[in-house]
């Protein structure tokens, strides 16, 4: 996979790109990922890349010049993503999509204000938008997305079925885990970890990941159209309250605080 990020501060992506497994796939040839700096398409002896906005207003604009050459300098492979609070959210599902065929995009990384709306119109394929908050510029989001990406590109991790079984892969938060020792102050591990039964353990990790969920994140329980028979009969099995409407309006009371409400201990 080959991926162009185009940026003012180049040196700052480079410095995490290098690092840990993002670092390790790009020298191992898994993972191309082009760090460019955008003020090579600037004219001037100054390199400058934005300017005052028209009509007034605080803050300065990336100028659609110096961002349409470097982009056709580099030759940035398509789609072309612009990070922006404008943009489509950004998901699990989207990070699958970007890491199927063709197996190239580019991330155009704005800064101050935002960049002049021909650059949006007419430069980019698409907006990306990694949540509901402004940040100074959209290096950081850029990151977000190319690691997320990263790891479901077969090889770039080293264990595969990971990246299945994270959370959101399955539309459902990924259950706990524990290591060692077994038994740490006076938290224990859960017996059904060290049982050796394997099928148990399935069960028992499946169960733990609906019933955090629910907690959680209800609305992931109610986007996928709520609980199926099996799920409620597999929260009974492991004593979990059992309906669907009594476990969801739980799920929803701890998601707005209620101190009141418990998770029930693990079997």
């Amino acid at each position: 996979m080959r991926v162009d990020v185009l940026s003012i501060f180049p040196e700052a992506l480079e410095h995490y790109l290098s690092q840990s497994l993002l670092g390790r796939a790009r020298r191992e040839g898994v993972l191309d990922v082009r760090v460019r700096d955008l003020r090579e398409g600037a004219s001037d002896a100054h390199r400058t890349i934005d300017d005052t906005p028209f009509g007034g207003g605080a803050g300065m604009v990336f100028a659609p010049e110096p961002v349409f050459r470097a982009v056709e300098l580099f030759d940035c492979p398509r789609p072309l993503f612009l990070l922006s609070p404008s943009g489509r959210r950004f998901d699990q599902g989207m990070a699958r999509d970007l890491a199927r065929t063709p197996g190239t995009f580019s991330l155009l990384c704005g800064r101050y204000e935002g960049v002049d709306e021909r650059i949006a119109s007419h430069l980019v394929d698409g907006e990306i938008s990694i949540g509901d908050f402004v940040l100074a510029g959209g290096e950081l989001a850029s990151l977000v997305v190319i690691e997320a990406v990263a790891r479901l590109i077969p090889g770039v991790i080293g264990n595969d079925e990971s990246s299945v079984e994270e959370s959101f892969s399955s539309g459902l938060l990924e259950y706990p885990q524990y290591t060692r020792p077994a038994r740490f102050r006076d938290w224990s591990v859960p017996e059904v970890l060290m049982s050796g039964d394997h099928a148990r353990i399935a069960r028992w990790r499946a169960a733990e990941a609906l019933w955090r969920t629910i907690v959680r994140r209800p609305d992931l329980i109610a986007l996928k159209g709520g609980l199926e028979e099996a799920e409620v009969q597999l929260l009974a099995e492991h004593g979990y309250p059992q309906g669907s409407g009594e476990v969801l309006a739980q799920g929803v009371a701890r998601a707005a605080g209620d101190d009141a409400f418990e998770e029930r201990g693990k079997k």
